[in-house]
């Protein structure tokens, strides 16, 4: 058993502030988080607030490197996923919309060979979508906030079908509830200001000191599970 992986969820919440995305990182860093996650596919707009074209890509990839975090980014459209595939990044993320609105989009991003996250959210088939080895499926619940009447469906425990969990939760708790029925990928968004309304995920997402509260309680569950094995 390895310990969890943990991801802050970037995403947009620079607020268009694309300069925000270092002070993020670099926290996210601190906070103890394996990789900071931003969501690719927004580079023909420049007014958009999440615009990030090849050079900002690169700044992103920079600056993840030099804070020693592993950057990682949600594949949204074909012209993302042309532009990311210029870079050596080590594995990609699928957000569940985009498994229903691009199946055949995902599923070239699958045959890349990369070990990559799904979210299955939105996804209400019995069965799987992929077979393939270098999938990794989370368990995830599409509302913004989730709320405890939402996870009624919480895996028992986290095996062969879910291997992580990814979390719009209010709160810290679901992760950690996660993390006890031995998930091995925590993702959750992670903000430095709670208050902003610019984006709806402020309210859901993780401060520095909260997303590192999580990542010591996921540690010593970790050692607590390793343990009662042995």
């Amino acid at each position: 058993m390895k310990c969890p992986i943990f991801i802050a969820e970037i995403g947009m919440n620079s607020d268009g502030n694309f300069d925000l995305n270092y002070e993020l990182i670099k926290q996210a860093s601190l906070s103890g988080a394996d990789i900071a996650k931003f969501q690719l596919g927004w580079r023909s707009n420049k007014d958009d607030i999440n615009f990030i074209d090849e050079e900002r890509l690169k700044l992103l990839i920079e600056w993840c490197e030099f804070h020693s975090i592993e950057f990682m980014a949600s594949i949204i459209t074909r012209d993302a996923f042309e532009l990311i595939k210029e870079f050596n990044v080590k594995r990609y993320k699928v957000a569940s919309r985009t498994l229903i609105d691009d199946y055949n989009l995902v599923k070239d991003i699958v045959s890349e060979g990369k070990e990559t996250f799904v979210s299955l959210g939105m996804w209400e088939k019995k069965s799987l979508p992929f077979t393939e080895k270098n999938i990794k499926y989370l368990y995830c619940k599409s509302q913004y906030p989730t709320r405890i009447s939402d996870i009624r469906d919480f895996p028992k425990s986290f095996d062969s079908k879910f291997y992580g969990y990814s979390d719009h939760f209010m709160g810290i708790e679901a992760c950690i509830l996660a993390l006890s029925r031995g998930a091995n990928v925590i993702e959750k968004h992670f903000t430095l200001n709670k208050n902003s309304r610019v984006i709806r995920d402020h309210s859901l997402s993780a401060t520095p000191e909260e997303f590192k509260q999580l990542v010591n309680i996921g540690k010593i569950l970790f050692k607590l599970q390793n343990n009662l094995k042995n």
